[in-house]
């Protein structure tokens, strides 16, 4: 049974950082791309950034181009979003997902495992 773990949350002043973690069990980690996504309150789940199987491709979005980075470390089966220069307006659940094939993967429907989240408070 496939499970992603996500830690590294917290609450973090204004232009802070946090590193984000998530751990996958139970799937051959490195065969898959990875994705995180974020979910404010009052709205609607926004992609993050994502990550090929191999670690050699990115994305980001707009808002956070610049700010955060995506990675992996196959060996340890987990992927990570380190955050930096955050703004109050990051503040959201935090969800690692997995993606169905190994080539670069955007759209949330591309993904079909998902974590349980981790809370991210930044205050202004």
């Amino acid at each position: 049974q496939v499970e992603l773990v996500e830690s590294g949350g917290g609450l973090v002043q204004a232009g802070g950082s946090l590193r984000l973690s998530c751990v996958a069990s139970g799937v051959t980690f490195s065969w898959f791309a990875m994705g995180w996504f974020r979910r404010a309150p009052g709205r609607d789940r926004e992609r993050v950034a994502a990550i090929d199987s191999e670690g050699a491709k990115t994305y980001y979005e707009d808002s956070v181009k610049g700010r955060f980075t995506i990675s992996r470390d196959n060996a340890r089966s987990t992927v990570y979003l380190q955050m930096d220069s955050l703004r109050p307006e990051d503040t959201a659940v935090y969800y690692c997902a997995l993606a169905t094939r190994s080539g670069l993967s955007v759209g949330a429907g591309m993904y079909n495992y998902w974590g349980q989240g981790t809370q991210v408070t930044v205050s202004s």
